[in-house]
């Protein structure tokens, strides 16, 4: 039975690296998928900065031409 104790292990062996590999890549995934929403709220923050600035340059420029 050496020959079918040694293919269920192979069996077991692949089994376990298949499901590493696709944890990984869903790991890999998510960290991606993280990485994309930070700069996401990075480039809105900013653009709500620059908004902000640039409605307060506005508003400076009309009191100091009334």
């Amino acid at each position: 039975m050496g020959i079918l104790d040694d293919a269920k292990d192979l069996a077991d062996s692949a089994g376990r690296h298949i499901s590493e590999k696709a944890k990984d890549l869903r790991e890999q995934a998510s960290d991606a998928l993280d990485g994309a929403k930070a700069d996401a709220k990075v480039a809105k923050a900013e653009a709500e900065r620059d908004s902000t600035e640039a409605k307060n340059e506005a508003r400076k420029a009309m009191r100091d031409a009334g």
